[in-house]
Formats: structure tokens, sequence, C-alpha cells
């Protein structure tokens, strides 16, 4: 091996260990946000109030976009992020409010 691709490689490796620790950073993260929302999920059921809040979700989206656009990140890819995050989390609260109900509890 050259000094060239030895040096390539091992700029490769540490580039690749920098992706390692954002994507353990971005898993941590998100668990910390999915506990939150299961927080609100259950305030949302205790009070009758529905799983999905439309309004709150446009703002949001647009929002991150413009985060996006400042950090030079493709708001289209955050949009598509944000609206999968909801989709689950309106998920999770419409489990919770049916556990809520007395109804039947499914697994995630």
């Amino acid at each position: 091996m050259t000094e060239d691709q030895e040096r390539t490689l091992a700029e490769l490796l540490r580039l690749r260990g920098s992706i390692d620790n954002l994507d353990a950073a971005l898993i941590h993260i998100m668990a910390e946000r999915f506990k939150i929302t299961k927080r609100v999920g259950a305030l949302k059921a205790q009070h009758g109030l529905p799983a999905a809040d439309p309004e709150r979700e446009a703002l949001q989206i647009g929002r991150l976009r413009q985060l996006a656009i400042d950090s030079d990140l493709d708001p289209e890819f955050a949009e598509k992020l944000l609206n999968f995050i909801v989709r689950e989390v309106v998920r999770h609260h419409m489990k919770i409010a049916d556990e809520h109900a007395g109804g039947p509890a499914t697994e995630d």
C-alpha cells in the first residue's frame, strides 16, 4: 500500500468513526424524544385530546425546513424525516389512547 493510500484509508476510518458517533447520538436523541412524546400521548389521552395535531405538525415542518436550509441540509429530506417521526408519534399516541380507554393493548 502506498503512503497516499494509507493516508486515504486513515482518513476514511476517521470519518467513519465520526459517522458512527453521530449515528449513536441520533439514536439516543430519538429515544429521549420518544420518552417525551410518550408523556405527551398520556396527557392527551387523560384529557381526551386527539392523537394528532395537524396545526402543530405543519408549524414544526415549516420550522424544521427553515432550520434545514440554514444548516445546508436538504429541506425535502428534513420534511420526510419529520413526517416519518410524526407518523410514529401519532401511532404511539393512538395506542396510548386505546389503552387509556380500556381498549386492547397492542405491541409496537
